[in-house]
């Protein structure tokens, strides 16, 4: 079957992104994500989990174990396992991505806490 924004399953998150389902399967996720200018993701790792943040359109900040990217279209980031990393739209329009994970993230996120207990 073709998949498309116009006819994945759609979700909210962060209050005004979204996400579209493309692959939704235990052993792999692919999601199609839009992020306003402004917005970004909490700090946090994966504990089996390999990500890749794949950019169809914008810019998107990454910051991975405290180094900074940014990434315009057709670029890509790779996330092993147990890396910190945060993604943020510092730019303006908004940001079109892919998040393809293995396998899906579903209970392998960690928030990180700085040593005072704060969420960053």
């Amino acid at each position: 079957m073709v998949i498309s924004k116009t006819n994945a399953e759609h979700y909210l998150w962060g209050g005004d992104c979204d996400g579209w389902h493309l692959v939704k399967a235990q052993d792999l996720s692919v999601i199609q994500q839009r992020m306003p200018s402004g917005r970004g993701e909490q700090c946090h790792y994966h504990e089996t989990v390999r990500q890749c943040f794949f950019v169809i359109s914008g810019e998107m900040t990454v910051e991975l174990n405290n180094t900074v990217f940014v990434l315009k279209p057709g670029e890509s980031l790779e996330v092993a396992p147990g890396q910190l990393h945060q993604i943020r739209n510092e730019a303006n329009p908004d940001t079109e991505y892919l998040v393809i994970s293995q396998p899906m993230t579903r209970n392998d996120r960690h928030d990180f806490a700085d040593k005072s207990g704060a969420k960053r």
